[in-house]
């Protein structure tokens, strides 16, 4: 008889792997300070940047190895993190569920599975491929504003009810919960920051980007001129 192994929600996992994708176009102190608070409030052992390849819902991006360079910058000063390049390097467009279901078989079920995002982006979630899929493989956690998500579509609060846990849950399952964590406000965008590198420079631009940027990615993109004839429209 073939042997019956649990789902990877049914086993107690060794190691919790927060999972942060996105354009990252550029990558910015939103997303650091996101990472630090999921780092911080989920007790986080690994935090991988994934920079997406060629999101489905978004338009056109700048060059996906310029990209990954600038979270590669960006991430020297956060201890736990590291660059996961798998969706830059898989082709056609960029589905979150084929990435969990990459990882859980590299990975197996000994390790737990953190989808992180913004509260925006969990309103929308419905709206992903196979999103009811997504705690097959992954937990998710949410970064709520004050702790508190906001108004959301009848049968998307009932999903989120159904599998709402704490924090500590996160070690005891490898998959299936979907748990919140509060982000310090951090008032940045990247439509903003290809906008500000499009204008005449000013000692005004200039701060600003200081403020919104970590140096070792604002030199890098002085340096290779990235976005000084682009804007674009790709939030983030």
């Amino acid at each position: 008889m073939q042997a019956q192994h649990p789902s990877p929600a049914a086993r107690r996992p060794s190691f919790v792997i927060g999972l942060l994708g996105g354009s990252f176009d550029p990558i910015h102190v939103g997303h650091l300070q996101l990472a630090r608070d999921a780092s911080a409030q989920l007790g986080l052992d690994e935090l991988r940047f994934i920079p997406a390849g060629q999101p489905w819902q978004k338009g056109a991006l700048s060059d996906a190895a310029q990209r990954a360079h600038l979270v590669e910058l960006a991430i020297r000063e956060l201890p736990n993190a590291v660059l996961d390049m798998r969706e830059i390097e898989r082709d056609g467009p960029t589905y979150t569920i084929d990435t969990l279901r990459e990882l859980r078989a590299a990975l197996g079920a000994g390790s737990a599975l953190v989808l992180l995002m913004g509260a925006d982006q969990f309103e929308r979630i419905d709206t992903w491929r196979a999103w009811e899929r997504l705690l097959d493989y992954a937990h998710i956690a949410v970064a709520a504003r004050n702790g508190v998500l906001p108004q959301l579509a009848a049968p998307l609060r009932a999903w989120h009810d159904a599998h709402a846990c704490e924090p500590a849950a996160l070690r005891t399952s490898a998959a299936g919960g979907i748990c919140r964590f509060t982000m310090t406000p951090v008032d940045a965008s990247a439509t903003r920051i290809r906008a500000l590198f499009a204008e005449t420079p000013t000692p005004a631009r200039e701060a600003e980007l200081a403020r919104l940027l970590p140096a070792a990615v604002l030199d890098y993109i002085r340096r290779l001129r990235l976005y000084e004839r682009r804007t674009g429209s790709n939030p983030s």
